[in-house]
């Protein structure tokens, strides 16, 4: 029997160019001062004209194209593949249907795949774009809306919603089946600490944010009672102002996977808070959160 759809609730708030071609016509100006004049000056008056407004051109375009300044002012890369825009589509978990935002890279080639987990304020519009920007990086990426039932899904549900979104996956031609990731946020953070061990088809995931102590909404098991199971790398992304899960829990966990030899790595943004990712449902663009988002590519990049 189909199950109805909840009703989507109202969700909280959260958790130059220009200046350089001032340059060019700057430099226009000075070459073409002087006492010289005639035929012979002329030529070679817009002959540097057009060679600086070429060479500007030139590495506006290299700018735009490669290269995005971050916090502490050095250049880093960022997208270089088009970034594309993804479509619903449906999974059925135990006979049940949910829906989910699905995007792949441009091209006819395979590539490695996430199961984007997110958080507790539902599949928001900041995810897909996220999804679009993590496709355009060269990710096939699936998020399941896993709260279309019910906003607290019990981890059953959840798992079933996981395993099944990785049956997705592994279908696709556009797939290499054997290189899956799982990333979450917030509860899709702890969702990601949870079933990364007990998913075994997937090869490295990364939490941000998550709850390794919480037993979830139908008390069943926490994250870190699964920690002898875990074989595979695991990224932690979190902040130090995070309240309702705070970093020393983070810190405890971290002992606890150190203490299992399980590999893990750790990444904590001073003075941030919890669902730092997503504001008022958008993608954070501060540089702080881009350079988040680049340690979560760079890791899936190296592990799978």
């Amino acid at each position: 029997m189909q199950r109805k759809p909840r009703k989507t609730p109202s969700l909280p708030e959260q958790e130059d160019g220009d200046q350089w071609w001032g340059i060019a016509v700057a430099n226009h100006t000075y070459f073409s001062a002087g006492a010289v004049s005639g035929p012979g000056w002329i030529l070679l008056r817009e002959a540097l004209r057009i060679s600086l407004l070429v060479s500007g051109l030139i590495v506006l375009a290299a700018f735009f194209a490669g290269c995005a300044t971050a916090g502490n002012g050095q250049m880093t890369e960022t997208t270089t593949l088009p970034v594309p825009s993804g479509t619903m589509t449906q999974i059925s978990a135990n006979g049940t249907d949910y829906p989910a935002y699905l995007v792949s890279p441009p091209g006819g080639s395979r590539h490695p795949a996430i199961v984007l987990m997110h958080s507790f304020n539902g599949l928001e519009p900041g995810y897909r774009e996220m999804a679009d920007r993590m496709a355009g990086d060269g990710f096939v990426v699936i998020a399941p809306a896993w709260q279309t039932y019910t906003q607290r899904a019990g981890d059953p549900e959840v798992e079933a919603v996981i395993r099944s979104s990785v049956a997705t996956l592994q279908k696709r031609p556009d797939v290499e089946n054997t290189r899956l990731g799982l990333t979450g946020f917030c509860a899709g953070g702890r969702f990601t600490m949870l079933f990364l061990p007990q998913v075994k088809e997937f090869r490295a995931g990364v939490a941000w944010y998550g709850f390794p102590e919480s037993i979830g909404y139908t008390n069943n098991t926490a994250p870190s009672a699964h920690i002898d199971e875990l074989t595979v790398p695991m990224l932690m992304i979190h902040g130090s102002r995070d309240q309702p899960s705070p970093v020393a829990g983070i810190y405890n966990y971290s002992a606890r996977l150190d203490a299992a030899d399980k590999y893990f790595e750790l990444k904590v943004y001073q003075g941030k808070p919890h669902g730092f990712m997503i504001v008022n449902g958008s993608l954070n663009r501060e540089p702080y959160a881009e350079d988040a988002y680049r340690e979560m590519t760079a890791f899936f990049s190296r592990t799978l």
